[in-house]
């Protein structure tokens, strides 16, 4: 009698095991069967309204001006990660308002997903390009992304400093333009150290083609340098200087990505050589915990040969690290050392640094 409770008991205990797993599995198929529109309507549309652009919660609009999902020049500049971070986690975890609440105790990380990406229907223009291919900066290979950044990079090299302010303004989908102020620190031996102005640099960048999908952008930039700088004091090189290059990102899979830039460096007056330079960046970002800090290791594979007769391809590589220092991720800092690989009679490691501000997400002070 016993043995045939037993075995009625362990009959019930399976069915009731069995039972409640398929209202889990049926739970889960109905909460993932919502579409995008379904979730931002259940948490977004009381403050963002119906089209993302606002308009529907007067009250709160008189504390804090909220976003224009609708408008393009904002929504894709920046990746979804950052928006499912605010989503996920509310308004502080990007240094934003607590006013936007957290809704990841509401709902799972794919339903946020989905509702990000209804989010992104609201901007119809496709040629501006997405924020996934703004890729992490190196320290030599330069973006195809079209930026609206600062960034004040200092190089240390044979007890020579050279401190470049470089600003940098977007304008229209595809296009950017960017001047550069050097501050030349050179050591003269016996006349001394001079330091001034080294030789400015104006350029303008254009994005040719762009692709989320493929995770890939092109863009063709060039830049002029202009002969500021005192060339008897060792702060300039006494011409101006023109440069064409074009730039390519890839993104790759597990949060890698690969830049490739290549192009000439001509000097407008004679006595001085022309040159060819590409370049090779790859890295990957890693994430601090669930939306926090990035880290991004590169590896820059740096190729530059005169056009001159005899002369050789000098080859540098460059270790780096990038990290972002706060919440909002738009304040982030680089390191590393340019190594030359051959010529080392003539040519020594170079340290470099940057301090990075995208100031259209905010604040040098803000997001912290």
């Amino acid at each position: 009698m016993h043995t045939r409770f037993a075995k009625t008991t362990r009959v019930c205990l399976i069915l009731l095991l069995a039972a409640a797993s398929t209202t889990m599995v049926a739970a889960q198929q109905a909460a993932t069967s919502r579409t995008g529109q379904q979730v931002y309507e259940a948490s977004c549309i009381a403050c963002h309204g119906p089209d993302g652009k606002g308009g529907v919660n007067l009250e709160l609009e008189k504390i804090i001006a909220l976003p224009d999902f609708s408008d393009c020049s904002f929504a894709n500049r920046e990746p979804d990660s950052d928006w499912l971070a605010v989503a996920h986690d509310g308004g502080p975890a990007r240094g934003f308002s607590p006013l936007m609440a957290p809704w990841g105790g509401t709902f799972s990380l794919d339903e946020l997903r989905l509702a990000v990406s209804h989010v992104r229907t609201f901007c119809t223009d496709d040629t501006w390009p997405r924020g996934e291919l703004n890729l992490p900066l190196a320290l030599v290979t330069g973006k195809a992304f079209p930026e609206d950044e600062a960034v004040v990079k200092v190089t240390s090299q044979d007890g020579d400093v050279v401190t470049r302010f470089v600003y940098e303004r977007r304008f229209g989908t595809l296009n950017q333009w960017e001047v550069g102020i050097p501050i030349n620190s050179v050591d003269g031996g016996t006349n001394g150290r001079s330091t001034g102005i080294g030789d400015l640099a104006l350029g303008y960048k254009r994005v040719l083609a762009h692709s989320l999908s493929r995770g890939n952008i092109l863009s063709v930039s060039a830049e002029a340098k202009l002969p500021s700088g005192n060339e008897d004091k060792g702060l300039g090189a006494g011409t101006a200087v023109f440069e064409p290059f074009v730039t390519f990102g890839q993104m790759l899979p597990r949060d890698s990505f690969v830049q490739l830039q290549g192009g000439f460096e001509i000097p407008f007056e004679s006595g001085h050589a022309n040159e060819g330079f590409w370049r090779v960046a790859y890295g990957r970002t890693f994430e601090q915990g669930r939306f926090g800090r990035s880290w991004t290791p590169m590896f820059e594979l740096l190729a530059a040969r005169p056009f001159v007769s005899g002369a050789g391809v000098e080859w540098d590589v460059v270790p780096q690290m990038q990290v972002t220092l706060n919440r909002r991720q738009h304040i982030r800092v680089n390191a590393g050392a340019r190594i030359p690989v051959n010529s080392r009679d003539h040519r020594s490691t170079s340290v470099i640094a940057y301090l990075l501000w995208d100031w259209f997400d905010g604040g040098f002070l803000d997001g912290w």
